[in-house]
């Protein structure tokens, strides 16, 4: 019994000090340790489409239909639009966009128009992935940084030029270029946005918090 009393003490003392460094490290580790997790580059320099993004975070799915835009909207599809997660970690604490972020927009076709819910506007098909991604290093001629890309039906794509969509987003974007003001999702949960009072109860503010 002595025995096995002083086996537990020796084998505590020297697990924990183990278990103590590998919170003081995890605790130290820079939020930008992540960079490279989700947004990964090959060799070429080019942007490999996420697999996993769909476990990300998902912040809203705008759309422009086209019977709303004459016809010839810039985007005639709906934009399924994810975060990775250590980038939605950092919004929350700091309402900034870190270096290394990375958004994807997944592209869907308008579908049907009338459904048992009433009518509107339901998804179709997949028709693509697109991605936005921050990084000072990779784009320092960017304008602040930021860097989009269309993949098609390719595993890798390159950085677009500044006009084909940056432009638009620093004339536009409410948060360092991207559209918070059309993602509820991003907006509740900024440090120091005063959540809207939607729904009764606190599961509904709750929510709006992005808890």
């Amino acid at each position: 019994m002595l025995k096995q009393r002083l086996s537990r003490k020796i084998l505590l003392g020297s697990v924990l000090p183990l278990l103590l460094s590998g919170m003081l490290v995890t605790q130290a580790t820079p939020a930008n340790a992540l960079d490279t997790v989700y947004a990964k580059f090959n060799k070429a320099g080019e942007l490999v489409r996420p697999v996993h993004y769909r476990e990300w975070i998902f912040v809203g799915s705008p759309v422009t239909p086209k019977d709303m835009n004459d016809g010839k909207p810039a985007f005639p599809e709906f934009h399924n639009v994810y975060i990775d997660p250590a980038s939605w970690r950092y919004w929350k604490r700091t309402g900034k966009f870190r270096d290394g972020t990375i958004f994807v927009l997944e592209m869907v076709s308008v579908g049907d128009k009338k459904s048992s819910s009433g009518n509107g506007y339901f998804q179709g098909e997949f028709s693509g992935v697109a991605a936005a991604v921050k990084s000072k290093k990779r784009f320092k001629d960017k304008i602040n940084n930021w860097a989009y890309f269309g993949f098609g039906d390719k595993p890798t794509a390159v950085a677009q030029a500044d006009d084909a969509c940056a432009a638009c987003h620093q004339a536009n974007a409410a948060d360092d270029m991207v559209f918070s003001q059309h993602y509820p999702v991003l907006r509740a949960a900024k440090p120091g946005e005063k959540p809207k009072r939607r729904g009764i109860g606190q599961g509904s503010m709750d929510l709006e918090r992005g808890q």
